[in-house]
């Protein structure tokens, strides 16, 4: 399976959860590292325009593009498992457990999750520290540059 990441050209150089801890964000607190990746590269360009306008995009970032074996299982989190405010903004402390879980646990490197900003999209997010991780692998990684229309 194919994932995409959009990241600064710094961070684009190797696959850490670092980045995702400093904060924390819709899927894990702070401290806790994991790395987010969409199913397709509308839906991570999508991701990232709720964070900025095409105008002020910087132009540093790089379209990450990874594999990930087919053999790897993964966890999904359906909408009905959810609470109904799952996808508020600032972001739901429910939302955080269920990705803190996940990488606590360590038992799956793969979480699939609904994405907030494209509904019936998904994204997924890998576990760093579980063992499978060291099977995935960057195939391309790609000036990126949104057409300023």
């Amino acid at each position: 399976m194919e994932v995409f990441r959009l990241a600064g050209k710094k961070y684009s150089k190797i696959l850490t959860g670092a980045g995702a801890a400093i904060n924390g964000a819709r899927w894990n607190s702070k401290g806790i590292e994991i790395i987010y990746t969409s199913q397709n590269r509308a839906l991570t360009i999508a991701e990232l325009l709720v964070h900025y306008t095409a105008a002020i995009i910087p132009e540093n970032f790089e379209l990450i593009t990874m594999m990930i074996p087919d053999e790897i299982e993964f966890q999904e989190i359906k909408l009905n498992e959810l609470p109904d405010d799952w996808n508020i903004f600032p972001n739901n402390y429910e939302t955080k457990k269920i990705g803190d879980k996940f990488i606590t646990e360590n038992k799956y490197c793969l979480l699939k999750v609904p994405s907030v900003v494209v509904k019936g999209e998904y994204n997924i997010l890998i576990n760093p520290a579980h063992m499978h991780f060291k099977k995935i692998y960057k195939k391309r990684t790609e000036k990126f540059k949104i057409d300023n229309r």
